[in-house]
């Protein structure tokens, strides 16, 4: 098994990245829909998460994202806290849908986590691959194609890793600024090379 971080900043063009991974035949493990099921109903974390926030943050049984969001994008600490909680739970997740394709020789497996730079990802990367578009682009698709105001746009880019901290990290680098064509392109390439034992 190859095991790949795939990460990028915000609007970078992640997502397509890891949808034509997939396509090649790439095994995709989405960061962001382990930590939606880490705190579903039932699960220890989301019984964490209303001790430590409040029971209002569960409503019926299921986590008020909003109700949530209020409280940790206002407070630091209370981001951090909700991290504790979470991150643990994401991490053993994670690692098991991993070993799950360890003695598989041919396995590609593609992690696919935004905050790789910023959470410190534990888990042994062959490479990581970096969707890279600058960050003054990536603010102009979240207003122009997300319809997010400048200044909320100009606040989620700058809360993220810069684009000098996850080049840093990167073993390939995937050049997102282009038409979805070029990216396209690149995505194929490195995937011939993957399959050949080059990529890195």
């Amino acid at each position: 098994m190859r095991l790949i971080g795939l990460t990028g900043g915000i609007a970078a063009g992640k997502s397509t990245v890891a949808a034509r991974l997939a396509e090649h035949g790439a095994i995709v493990i989405d960061a962001d829909r382990v930590a939606r099921e880490v705190v579903e109903p039932g699960e220890p974390a989301l019984a964490s998460i209303a001790s430590r926030f409040g029971d209002h943050v569960v409503v019926d049984g299921a986590l008020d994202r909003p109700a949530l969001g209020a409280i940790v994008f206002a407070d630091p600490e209370a981001r951090r806290d909700l991290e504790r909680i979470t991150h643990p739970a994401i991490q053993a997740r994670v690692a098991e849908r991993i070993a799950a394709h360890a003695d598989d020789p041919g396995a590609v497996v593609v992690y696919d986590v935004p905050l790789l730079v910023e959470a410190r990802v534990p888990h042994a990367f062959d490479a990581i691959v970096v969707a890279h578009a600058p960050a003054e682009q990536r603010i102009a698709r979240l207003v122009e194609l997300r319809g997010i105001a400048q200044e909320e746009a100009e606040r989620r880019v700058r809360s993220q890793a810069t684009d000098d901290e996850r080049l840093a990290v990167a073993d390939v680098v995937v050049d997102t600024s282009g038409t979805m064509d070029e990216t396209v392109a690149q995505v194929d390439a490195l995937w011939r090379a993957i399959e050949e034992g080059t990529a890195w």
